[in-house]
């Protein structure tokens, strides 16, 4: 689903914007790897549903004043970061400013809820430490439509710029 992939590039690039090293989920050995601490991102379990009468929100004029119809796409889901380390301080350090991003740094097409965090562990299978983080949100998706596309519609997350997504 795009629209997933769209919400873990934009907290893999928040979370990078505020100092930590991140990347998509299911590390390999690239994590035991690390000196630094690394968290990786998953978008797990979503819901979603059209917003407005079928989607359509209603119109608005670009900045050639064409006039251009507007749809949106809400959707819940679940944003699963591990933060792994080498040392228990790092990890702890790690969890602690995913937290700050994760609540505060978004972009607005993501609107957190309940952030929760499960105790610091150690990962045998990495001999790394684990903070394991799992925030509800909800991430409003719109799309307008063009002279070349009126039938199918490529939903972009609100906030997110699109060549940051072609990118």
């Amino acid at each position: 689903m795009k629209e997933l992939r769209q919400i873990r590039e934009a907290v893999i690039a928040a979370l990078r914007a505020g100092g930590l090293a991140a990347e998509a989920a299911f590390p390999g050995k690239w994590a035991a790897e690390r000196k630094t601490p690394l968290a990786s991102v998953a978008v797990g379990a979503a819901e979603g549903r059209a917003l407005g009468l079928g989607g359509y929100l209603g119109q608005t004029r670009d900045r050639d004043g064409q006039v251009r119809e507007v749809y949106g796409k809400h959707l819940e889901g679940e944003i699963t970061v591990e933060v792994r380390a080498e040392r228990a301080a790092d990890c702890e350090e790690g969890g602690e400013t995913a937290a700050a991003v994760l609540l505060g740094k978004l972009p607005e097409g993501i609107r957190p809820g309940e952030l929760s965090w499960e105790a610091l562990a150690w990962e045998k299978r990495t001999g790394l430490f684990l903070r394991r983080g799992k925030l509800r949100c909800e991430a409003l998706f719109v799309a307008e439509s063009g002279d070349d596309e009126p039938e199918f519609l490529e939903f972009i997350l609100k906030g997110v710029l699109k060549d940051e997504q072609s990118a």
